[in-house]
């Protein structure tokens, strides 16, 4: 294990030319303390967590000491938001510490997200609010806990500075861990700039650093597209089939290793609804939880665009049509799964199709019911499960139908039912049990995050003392829609 002063840095993104980022320094907040932290992120980088709860860590975060072996900066990026074209964004609030590798030779970017101005910040004030700081700490380890690819987050920090958004509230900081935070963006900013050799060089970095296998082919910058379009569909795939939506799907929240990046107005879906908009902004629907898969393809035709400089427009678009194949393949594979079954012939399709056509005309809630479904028992009531229906005559013909599907599977039932448990999460991040811990943060009180953090790691695990954050939302929690403002 490594102490604070021993992290294993090699700052590989610093040793590209200047063109690719600007050297900042931190800006400390004001009474800046550990308000949480995740000890599983924390492993990923070889940190004990006694080294967590030493003070020199939140002076290293804070910057009033410069943390050994880091090079500070803020990378540049470009991207398509809300389908228009900004053609300068970058690191606005986010400082790159250094890149640490671990004892398993892998490389983990350390990013603050809140630590102040930088040269991308445009009209900001380069801070993050604690609202957001823990929205985004909670559901990146919730993610985790889901199996789905996704940044981390190690630790957050509250403070006494004031910050205006849509009012006053209190800055935060955030520390986030990744592979890499190149983004669908930074290909765009030095393609539709005109800097070619130095979209070049920025590709030859992530096909040497990251996917170094890629290269000792014929093709890799076609290579590496193609690996894009495949984690991109599957992590879509993810979301849907666990009724996430991420609500800013723009092409400088892509991340290039398909992970899940950028949480701000997402949702876990209450009731099932294919036009869900966790977004208030986002007035035409844009983003709503349907649009997902087609707006990942879109957003990968824009990659493809530029990369154009690199690789022939034909190979480019021979390797995205691949893309629907992808999604549809894995998400009817994660949808068998969580209902118990594994082939996807045209009767098992249907019913997946219906399925969810009921839910959705029902207002049922998603995750509860897919959790109940794990205890179906063939030819009973099962009003647990009818239960939420007004007309149970509609819901039990198609439980006949499944009960025919999970006859024809030659395993016992209690064999099925575990493998579904292990798919169908209990536990989920509800956006009123993310506020209420904010509300309680906000208070100076922690421990509604520390209960929650602690849940989420395991949210397939029956918890007995925490039935009642698997419950339904309550009425007043389904019309919760979150802000941009952060």
């Amino acid at each position: 294990m490594a102490t604070l002063e021993t992290l294993n840095f090699d700052n590989s993104f610093s040793r590209l030319p200047t063109v690719f980022y600007s050297a900042v320094k931190s800006q400390p907040l004001k009474g800046a303390r550990l308000a949480h932290f995740s000890p599983d992120a924390a492993r990923l980088i070889d940190l004990p967590e006694a080294e967590l709860l030493r003070p020199e860590f939140v002076e290293y975060l804070n910057g009033q000491s410069l943390l050994p072996g880091t090079y500070p900066l803020s990378q540049v990026y470009a991207g398509h938001q809300f389908g228009h074209y900004v053609p300068q964004l970058g690191d606005g609030r986010a400082i790159l510490l250094g890149e640490v590798m671990n004892q398993q030779g892998e490389r983990w970017d350390l990013q603050l997200k809140g630590a102040g101005l930088t040269p991308y910040s445009r009209m900001g004030d380069g801070r993050a609010v604690l609202r957001s700081t823990i929205r985004e700490y909670l559901c990146s380890e919730a993610m985790a806990g889901l199996g789905i690819p996704t940044t981390r987050a190690l630790c957050l920090l509250h403070s006494e500075e004031p910050v205006w958004r849509e009012q006053l509230e209190t800055a935060a900081l955030l520390l986030r861990l990744s592979p890499t935070h190149i983004r669908f963006g930074h290909f765009e900013f030095f393609c539709h700039s005109g800097q070619h050799e130095a979209l070049k060089q920025l590709t030859d970095y992530v096909i040497k650093t990251h996917f170094s296998e890629l290269g000792r082919g014929d093709a890799p910058y076609l290579a590496l597209f193609r690996w894009v379009v495949e984690k991109t569909a599957v992590l879509i795939a993810d979301w849907m089939a666990i009724g996430w939506t991420h609500g800013v799907m723009n092409t400088d929240n892509m991340s290039i290793m398909g992970l899940t990046i950028d949480y701000g107005p997402y949702a876990f879906m209450d009731e099932y609804h294919p036009d869900f908009i966790p977004n208030h902004s986002d007035t035409e629907g844009r983003y709503a939880h349907k649009m997902q898969p087609w707006i990942g393809q879109w957003n990968l035709g824009r990659l493809a665009a530029a990369l154009t400089p690199l690789v022939p427009v034909e190979a480019l678009k021979e390797a995205l049509s691949s893309y629907e194949k992808i999604y549809w393949e894995a998400y009817t594979i994660k949808m068998l799964a969580k209902l118990g079954l594994s082939q996807a012939t045209d009767g098992v399709t249907e019913l997946i199709t219906s399925l969810l056509t009921i839910l959705t005309d029902y207002h049922v809630d998603y995750t509860v019911f897919f959790r109940q479904l794990c205890h179906f028992q063939p030819g009973e009531t099962n009003a647990a499960i009818t239960s939420h229906f007004q007309d149970p005559a509609r819901i039990d013909s198609w439980l006949a139908d499944y009960a025919w599907a999970l006859d024809e599977i030659e395993e016992p039932l209690d064999q099925i039912q575990a493998r579904m448990k292990r798919v169908n999460p209990k536990y989920i991040l509800r956006n009123h049990l993310a506020q209420q811990a904010i509300e309680q943060a906000e208070q100076g009180s922690f421990k509604a995050v520390e209960r929650l953090h602690q849940l989420l790691q395991t949210p397939f695990d029956e918890q007995p003392d925490c039935e009642s954050y698997a419950e339904p939302s309550p009425d007043w929690a389904k019309r919760i829609v979150i802000s941009c403002s952060s």
